[in-house]
Formats: structure tokens, C-alpha cells, sequence
């Protein structure tokens, strides 16, 4: 609202603000992606349901790939779908695609880096000033299987 009233010479803005901005005449200098890398989605599980049904969680994480896959292979299926599901304007759904496909990889692989980040955002919030490894919470070991049944092959 702000910045269609001219009160605004800058501001953070997140999608779809970003895009609005820029069609008022604004430029985006940065985005956040460009940066550092923070992840966006994930498959969670309890501990029980990851040992009594590993093969349902397995089915999900694949799907999720194939998905990934899809939408990267796909743009103007993904863009149909997003005006079909969140009934976007084919200019919103465009702009949509282009900001967030970038977040989501092909082969399911989780950034390092950024868990590391959400590990440690998640540490200061909760007021945890312990060392947790990565392996405390998380098990890569269903999407390796899943990647294996795709063809992925380890990095």
C-alpha cells in the first residue's frame, strides 16, 4: 500500500511484493537466494512413523523429486497449475514461478549449509547453546533410498 503511495523510496519486500514493486517502478538490488541458501520445504516425520512405514515416507520424498523435476522441466505446466490451484493471473503465476522454482532442487538434496543455518536460527530462538550435529535431526537415509530408485546418484 505504502509504496503505491509514493511514501516509500525503499523497502524489504517478499514475493509477490517484490513483483508489484517493480511494475510501480521500483528495482530490486538483492534477494535474499543470492546470498545464502536456506531451506524452503522439507518432509518431517516422527521417529515411530519414519521405522513403521519408511516405504510411505520413501513414496512421498519421490514424489516430491519427480515433482521438483517437473517443475523445473515444465515451466508453462507449473504456471498452469498455479493459476488453476491459487487462482493467480497468468502475469502473477509467471512471476510466482520465476522467484520460487529456484528454491526447489531436482534431486531432493538437502543445502547443508542453509540447514545448518535453520539449525542454528532454531538454536537462538529456542535459547539452546549446545553443539547439535546434523544427524541429530535429520535421517537421509529414506531419500537416499529414494534417489537411488530415481537414478540419483549421490553427491
Amino acid at each position: 500500500m505504502r509504496m503505491s503511495q509514493g511514501l516509500l523510496d525503499a523497502t524489504v519486500a517478499s514475493f509477490p511484493w517484490d513483483f508489484h514493486g517493480r511494475k510501480m517502478g521500483f528495482n530490486v538490488l538483492a534477494r535474499s537466494e543470492d546470498f545464502f541458501t536456506y531451506p524452503i520445504s522439507g518432509v518431517i516425520a516422527q521417529t515411530k512413523k519414519i521405522k513403521e512405514k519408511a516405504d510411505e515416507i520413501k513414496r512421498l520424498i519421490r514424489a516430491g523429486i519427480k515433482a521438483n523435476r517437473y517443475m523445473h522441466e515444465n515451466r508453462e505446466g507449473t504456471v498452469q497449475a498455479l493459476i488453476s490451484i491459487y487462482k493467480l493471473d497468468r502475469e502473477i503465476a509467471s512471476a510466482t514461478y520465476d522467484t520460487f522454482v529456484k528454491g526447489f532442487n531436482d534431486d531432493g538434496n538437502l543445502p547443508v549449509d542453509g540447514f545448518r543455518r535453520l539449525i542454528d536460527d532454531t538454536k537462538k530462538v529456542t535459547k539452546v547453546d549446545r553443539e547439535i550435529a546434523l544427524s541429530e535431526v535429520s535421517d537421509l537415509s529414506i531419500l537416499r533410498e529414494a534417489q537411488k530408485e530415481l537414478g540419483i546418484k549421490e553427491k
